[in-house]
């Protein structure tokens, strides 16, 4: 049974959560501007894709880095636009009208309530969205979301790695790392699980000091523990003593 992801106590789910504030303002765009233009491909059309750029602040993906590699920026060039764009049509909050998406009255609702937002979104992203069409996908002994979850409530109490993460759940050392089945699964777990908790919100990444190949120290942050109850929370407490 996967575990609740409901909002249970407070917490700033705009400071954390990368994809409802970047959905959240991508529907305030629509409402001020009259709608959010599309390509001939049903696409966001660069104008919004530079102001989603400027004014989303998502971290890796910021106006500053984007440009530094990009002269014009179309939706794919911007890869977390694909969740928001895929969710906001999804949970019906956008609606395509004379070439643009405009904000359904639901969405105009979800617009000012970040906290039913967040309740909204959260178990679809991450076990419709991503677990269904990124992990299944793949196949191989990935695991599950309960486990995932679970795991990772112990193991990121006190910070913890990507190597770390791939040997306690699979035993692979880092002297593994160049196996073909090994970097298969690090990029999984890299791009399908601890990518999909930073956007939410769940986790972040602390990249300071570090080179771009590298890889960071995950922690949990205050909206994983005021949405989620797992098996595992006795042992995540004792990891404080």
């Amino acid at each position: 049974m996967l575990p609740t992801l409901k909002l249970h106590s407070d917490a700033d789910v705009l400071k954390h959560s990368s994809l409802v504030r970047g959905m959240t303002l991508a529907l305030r765009y629509a409402n001020e501007t009259g709608g959010i233009g599309l390509t001939q491909s049903g696409s966001f059309n660069r104008k919004f894709v530079h102001w989603a750029a400027e004014h989303f602040e998502w971290p890796d993906y910021t106006a500053t880095e984007l440009f530094e590699m990009n002269k014009v920026l179309d939706e794919y060039k911007m890869p977390p636009l694909f969740p928001v764009h895929g969710l906001l049509r999804h949970l019906k909050l956008l609606r395509r009208y004379k070439g643009k998406l405009v904000a359904t009255k639901k969405g105009r609702e979800m617009a000012e309530a970040s906290d039913v937002f967040f309740d909204l979104t959260a178990p679809v992203y991450l076990y419709r969205f991503i677990h269904d069409e990124r992990i299944e996908a793949r196949g191989g002994p990935l695991g599950n979301w309960d486990i995932f979850l679970n795991v990772i409530n112990v193991e990121a109490r006190a910070g913890c790695t990507l190597a770390h993460l791939l040997k306690t759940l699979y035993g692979w050392e880092e002297k593994d790392r160049y196996d073909p089945e090994h970097s298969d699964m690090r990029f999984a777990l890299k791009f399908c699980v601890l990518q999909p908790l930073c956007w939410l919100g769940l986790l972040w990444e602390d990249r300071e000091g570090l080179r771009i190949w590298d890889d960071g120290t995950f922690y949990k942050t205050p909206l994983w523990h005021a949405a989620l109850k797992l098996e595992t929370d006795g042992q995540a407490a004792l990891r404080l003593v």
